[in-house]
């Protein structure tokens, strides 16, 4: 489960560059914490990272059960997938909030092959 777990180390830390981010949209735009809006970029920065923490809650259980139960090269391409969507959702979201679509497409797309992969899997050890 090598690859699962390089995508899952992956993931935390593209989640800690968005982390980052906002902190460095904090300086910038002036926004003192605990408040979290103030600026529109920053806002979107901001929400970038909320999301992708969201996003994460379904990912890291599904990438592990997929991988365990499908097999970890597919788990791990599908996680490439994730990361990229992820990618191009924070930097499109950024800039213009209406040309997020496939970021998040991909981020979907990826947790729901992951998700009924995963159950799909399941069922078949607890059939046999």
């Amino acid at each position: 489960m090598e690859w699962v777990s390089l995508i899952l180390l992956l993931a935390l830390l593209q989640f800690t560059a968005f982390g980052i981010m906002v902190g460095r949209a904090r300086g910038k735009y002036g926004i003192s914490a605990p408040a979290t809006t103030g600026n529109e970029i920053f806002e979107r920065t901001f929400r970038v990272h909320y999301n992708t923490l969201e996003k994460l809650v379904v990912f890291v259980p599904a990438l592990w059960i997929f991988g365990y139960y499908i097999g970890q090269y597919w788990a791990a391409a599908v996680g490439v997938v994730y990361l990229l969507g992820r990618t191009w959702y924070a930097i499109s979201y950024i800039r213009d909030p209406q040309s997020r679509g496939l970021g998040s497409l991909l981020t979907e797309l990826a947790l729901l092959v992951l998700v009924v992969g995963g159950i799909s899997g399941i069922a078949i050890q607890l059939l046999n």
